[in-house]
């Protein structure tokens, strides 16, 4: 029997008859015997998964990244690309002085380069560049390179990115904005990034050349910003349709991106079919095996119950070989496909050998237009549902497709790896991936101490599958310093000295050496950016986000006096340092999450007055909440332009052609952060506080709260939840109508606002410690 091949998967000849576990046993040895006989620990069979543009293409589009970055100091960097440099097929990059005081970096590709670069920026300049600004005030001349600065990399691919954040942060980007977000991308090493737009004008063809019509597929597709749910098979239709000029923008902006990312020696990973068909098939295809799915995540059959066509029907082979193609001819292809069959949907049987069959359709259906294809799947389904997937369940689908064909992205690995329950995926190539922010929440949050030893535990694990790190966010634009740890993670050997390094990071952020600054990041690194409570997920839980009841949670995972202290040691670096926008943001930032905490300690002196039946003291506590603090971080959140609703719908409106797209772009981007869904259905789970929103919508909610309470009192009569959720509801639902305009630049003096608050609030935060 041939066991090992260059492919990597190998044929079983029927010369006796095993049982299913068996198989399965065997199956995994095999693997283990083909990873331990590979000459470098590398997966072989993935070898044809490389840059596609030669080494000229990406030179030039290092250069340009670096013009647009530092402007004329470009000129002091001479960079090449040259792929002989690669260690294997791991990338590397070398910078040392030059003439001139230039410094030259060469490495294997052009996102190797560009990392390289930055990290010189980093350790050698003391600059950074983040989501909330960037603090480049290069030395002139340039630090001077003893020798030859060589970093590397273990890691195969770094992967970017997660299905949600194409609707809970890219939705409304355009060019720029994207141009900025791939420019990131490379600077920060990731060469695996999702490229998802655009696919809705290709699905819309397919459907039509089916035989659908037009209102068939209106009533398939969400609006823009649920596509990703609309994408995985949970929902259907709500906030659409899609204009046929949201298709041109997207076709538009897809092509630009792929055009970069691939110039900078990225492989984008592009969409592929999973069996969610329109209700509109069964009518054309009476006999195709469509089942209907039961409602998803609170909603109705009216906009979810999906209708999922059975991978080994032959119309899945047909519709997806049919998208695939018209895929592969638009936009190219690096032969890396995701897609999630199962994501928060329990399959139809637990029977391995239907679960092999499924995933083996699924594949078959990628290599019948793609021989080279590769299938990137989402492990989330395994630690979402672990009452079904048990290990013959994940072995079964996993082994349905070849060893080495299929990537499995460990999406939770840092508070809940699958890779170590598994024995490795039972063989397939994973990438270890931080997922850590759910719905784009404001909020600080961090797992440091996870993130920091999880991908070196991933590599010593016995046989371990890895072939790269990941960051895989629900959205993005939050909490910087942690996705800047975990990029660098990908080009170090062992982990980090988490305190050193956050210091550095203090000072290259703000481009000062000041030790306040300093003190204040290890006292958020040791408390609001260390969570280790098991298998927490970063939903913001604080109450100043979430309808207003007598039975909400206060308890956090950390000490708030490390907040409160950081918060004052920022404060008093603050004067001289208001010019700089990475310490604007987080000054703002920081302040924010104090006044989270004091929401929450104001709202325990509500509650229990209430209950107590103590009235001035629920006058007191109340009317400090709703006349004075919210109010307060409504204007300080409107002085600082990256915390501001109206920058999120002046880009939704940007993409309108007429009032009528203003009107549904504007409907998506309030419901999705408020209601979710037509009668809250999510309710407040992609929360942000932002200035407009903090003052129009979460400070309405509680201001009726408190009268409400005020009110049950003075008549003595008992609050009752569901009236209020009724009444509250309106509220809500008002705002997602009102159609009011809000400002998309800053308002404000920001010291001036923050001096304010921190002197009429820090002495009660420290009065609530005692």
């Amino acid at each position: 029997m041939v066991v090992l091949g260059c492919t990597g998967y190998f044929p079983v000849t029927t010369v006796f008859k095993m049982t299913y576990k068996s198989y399965s046993l065997l199956i995994t040895l095999l693997v283990i015997v083909t990873l331990t006989l590979s000459a470098d620990g590398e997966l072989r069979f993935l070898d044809h998964l490389k840059p596609q543009a030669d080494d000229k293409t990406q030179t030039r589009a290092v250069t340009d990244l670096l013009k647009r970055l530092l402007g004329n100091r470009a000129r002091e960097f001479k960079v090449i690309v040259n792929k002989t440099l690669a260690n294997g097929s791991f990338d590397v990059c070398e910078l040392r002085s030059a003439k001139n005081n230039r410094i030259f970096a060469s490495g294997s590709t052009g996102v190797a380069v560009a990392t390289g670069v930055y990290n010189y920026l980093k350790y050698f300049c003391n600059c950074h560049v983040s989501w909330s600004g960037n603090q480049l005030n290069i030395p002139r001349p340039l630090p001077s390179v003893t020798g030859v600065l060589r970093i590397s990399t273990q890691h195969r691919f770094r992967y970017y990115q997660n299905v949600c954040t194409q609707s809970y942060s890219t939705v409304w980007w355009d060019w720029r904005r994207w141009e900025q977000e791939i420019d990131w991308m490379a600077l920060n090493g990731i060469n695996l990034p999702l490229a998802f737009n655009g696919q809705e004008a290709l699905w819309q063809e397919v459907y039509l050349s089916l035989g659908l019509n037009q209102t068939d597929i209106d009533q398939f597709f969400t609006g823009p910003a649920f596509l990703a749910w609309n994408r995985m098979g949970n929902l259907f239709q709500w906030g659409g349709p899609l204009p046929q000029s949201w298709h041109t923008k997207q076709l538009y902006l897809q092509y630009k991106i792929l055009e970069r990312m691939r110039a900078l020696g990225m492989m984008p990973v592009l969409p592929a079919f999973s069996g969610n068909v329109p209700q509109a098939i069964t009518r054309l295809f009476p006999k195709a095996n469509v089942t209907k799915l039961d409602p998803w995540s609170h909603f109705n059959c009216s906009y979810s119950c999906a209708y999922i066509l059975d991978p080994r029907d032959p119309l899945f082979q047909r519709i997806g070989a049919l998208f695939l193609s018209q895929l592969v001819k638009q936009f190219g292809t690096d032969h890396i496909y995701n897609t999630d069959t199962f994501n928060e949907m329990t399959p139809a049987s637990p029977d391995p050998a239907y679960l092999s069959a499924v995933s083996r359709s699924v594949f078959n259906t990628m290599t019948s237009v793609d021989p080279q294809a590769i299938w990137l799947m989402q492990g989330w389904l395994f630690v979402h549902d672990v009452d079904f997937w048990k290990p013959a369940q994940i072995q079964a689908l996993l082994h349905g497709v070849p060893i080495g064909r299929m990537i499995v992205l460990d999406l939770f690995a840092e508070s809940t790896p699958a890779f170590s329950s598994t024995q490795s995926f039972y063989g397939q190539p994973f990438i270890w991936c931080m997922l850590h922010n759910f719905g784009g929440n404001s909020g600080l949050f961090g797992t440091v101490e996870s993130i920091n030893m999880g991908p070196f535990e991933a590599l010593r694990y016995p046989n371990s599958s890895l072939v790269g790190l990941g960051m895989a966010p629900e959205g993005i634009e939050q909490n910087p310093v942690v996705y800047e740890l975990m990029s660098e993670l990908a080009w170090r050997k062992e982990p980090v000295n988490l305190r050193k390094w956050v210091s550095l990071y203090a000072a290259r952020r703000y481009g000062s050496t000041s030790e306040n600054l300093s003190t204040a990041w290890k006292l958020l690194f040791r408390s609001v950016y260390n969570c280790t409570v098991p298998h927490y997920k970063n939903h913001n839980k604080s109450p100043l986000v979430h309808r207003p009841s007598l039975h909400m949670s206060t308890d956090v995972w950390y000490n708030h006096g490390d907040v409160y202290e950081a918060w004052r040691l920022l404060y008093e670096a603050a004067l001289p340092l208001m010019s700089v926008e990475t310490f604007r943001y987080d000054l703002v930032d920081v302040t924010r999450q104090a006044l989270e905490l004091l929401t929450a300690e104001f709202y325990r002196e509500i509650r229990d007055s209430f209950q107590s039946q103590k009235l001035p003291e629920l006058l007191t506590a109340g009317g400090v909440l709703v006349y004075d603090l919210l109010p307060e971080l409504d204007r300080l959140l409107s002085s600082e332009s990256h915390f501001l609703l109206g920058v999120w719908l002046e880009r939704a409106h940007s993409l309108a052609l007429t009032e009528q797209e203003v009107q549904l772009y504007d409907l998506n981007a309030r419901n999705q952060i408020t209601l979710w869904g037509p009668v809250g259905n999510i309710l407040d789970y992609a929360s942000k506080e932002w200035g407009g929103l903090m003052e129009d919508y979460y400070l309405q909610r509680w201001s009726l709260f408190v009268n409400t309470l005020v009110e049950c009192l003075d008549r003595g009569r008992p609050f009752r939840q569901e009236v209020f959720n009724q009444a509250i509801f309106q509220v809500e639902k008002g705002f997602v109508f009102n159609q009011r305009k809000y400002p998309f630049k800053p308002q404000g003096d920001t010291y001036d606002i923050a001096t304010r608050i921190f002197l009429k609030y820090y002495p009660q935060a420290l009065k609530r410690l005692n």
